[in-house]
């Protein structure tokens, strides 16, 4: 469903939609209460909610879309300014799943490729969770390489699902199929502990994912990268850090989004984690107990400069289509700190972070991923996991604990 106060938005925002096979339009309304009315009668995945819209707007419709429906994916949509960035960020505090910037008028709409681009994709990925369910309620159990499956020896163990009880439903032509239910029910772990460990991916289904051990050292720095769904990811991490006493290493993080948004993300974090966050400045000294945001349009770096750690920022070529992105981050993390790095991809579209992280553990560093049932989109995650780099797949209620217990450990 599409919900915009401008009719031409409206249409040429759905025509974009319809433009894939896979996609339907099923209602297309002018405010927030045209659409809580509208979810009485249809069944809905995804919907595109505008913010600034008479009768009720977007802010104001969101809660009582998420109550009535607690299944749906709201996607924002809002013009780059920085009051639009600042509600952007604080309806996905409330439960939105995702934001999009759309261009500032119906003429630029018109030829907005990159947004049409942009818009479709994060739609079929939206809807491709609302279908499996994933993204929702986190899993209660994790993999880690100091876990097995119950009666399995320690070495290459497979995790592997539980029988399907019953299928899920026909995903939209066109669109992956989804997994059964059963897909979702928590894996069993014993207290054994073998030194990898795997369970069977999505994404190459025939493949098990191979964890390895977790490295040996203390992390002199801790660092994120994250897309879709990210911004609630981060919050619940960086929150759960916050109630777990904080530790004292800097974190570092390259969310995928454009520049206004960014500073409203450090705002939020700096206020949510109880840390000083802010986005990252060229030639700035990397200091403890500080969260570091990369900046919209611009990849963070790190270098040695006289024996300091130093943010870089840079306007290279996008990397997996996205500036920031998140292997440039890690690449330059693992040549400043060695095998002294703890690394996590969360929820997000795409692979941006799986080559990066395996240099990360392949120098030594420790990775980490969240898992399937509690990302919003398990692209960046799971082709993180499928790299056989990882010493965990975790639920991103477990995510903050690990990053604490590692980083608080003794030496």
């Amino acid at each position: 469903m599409v919900v915009d106060d401008s009719a031409v938005v409206r249409g040429l925002e759905t025509r974009m939609l319809e433009s894939d096979p896979s996609i339907k339009v099923v209602a297309s309304v002018g405010n927030g209460q045209s659409a809580l009315q509208t979810l009485d009668r249809m069944d809905i995945e995804v919907i595109v909610l505008d913010i600034e819209m008479p009768v009720m707007d977007g802010l104001e419709a969101l809660p009582k879309i998420l109550e009535k429906h607690p299944g749906v994916r709201v996607l924002m949509s809002s013009t780059l300014t920085q009051k639009n960035a600042e509600i952007s960020i604080r309806a996905m505090e409330l439960g939105a799943t995702d934001y999009i910037p759309k261009p500032s008028s119906s003429r630029e709409l018109t030829g907005a490729s990159d947004f049409r681009t942009m818009l479709v994709d994060k739609v079929k990925a939206l809807g491709l969770s609302a279908r499996r369910g994933t993204g929702i309620s986190p899993a209660r159990r994790s993999f880690s390489a100091q876990q097995s499956v119950s009666g399995q020896s320690a070495g290459h163990t497979p995790f592997t699902r539980p029988a399907a009880a019953s299928p899920a439903a026909a995903p939209a032509a066109g669109a992956p199929a989804s997994p059964a239910t059963a897909a979702r029910t928590p894996f069993k772990a014993a207290a054994s502990a073998p030194a990898t460990a795997g369970h069977h991916s999505l994404l190459s289904p025939t493949q098990p994912i191979s964890l390895r051990p977790a490295g040996n050292d203390r992390p002199d720095v801790v660092v994120i990268g994250s897309s879709t769904g990210g911004p609630q990811a981060l919050f619940t991490v960086l929150g759960g850090l916050k109630k777990a006493g904080g530790i004292p290493q800097p974190i570092l993080i390259t969310q995928h989004m454009p520049a206004t948004f960014t500073t409203i993300l450090a705002e939020h974090i700096s206020r949510i984690a109880g840390l000083t966050a802010r986005e990252g400045q060229d030639g700035e000294k990397i200091e403890g107990g500080r969260v570091y945001i990369a900046p919209g349009d611009f990849h963070m770096t790190v270098e040695v400069r006289g024996g300091e750690k130093v943010i870089k920022l840079d306007k290279g070529p996008p990397e997996n289509f996205c500036r920031p992105a998140v292997d440039p981050l890690f690449r330059s993390i693992s040549a400043a700190y060695g095998r002294r790095v703890l690394a996590c991809v969360l929820t997000g579209m795409g692979s941006d972070g799986a080559k990066g992280g395996r240099v990360i553990a392949d120098a030594g560093g420790t990775l980490i991923a969240q898992d399937e049932a509690s990302s919003v989109v398990w692209g960046m995650p799971g082709a993180t996991a499928n790299t056989g780099a990882c010493s965990a797949i975790l639920p991103i209620s477990d995510v903050a604990d690990y990053i604490y217990k590692t980083a608080t450990r003794r030496a």
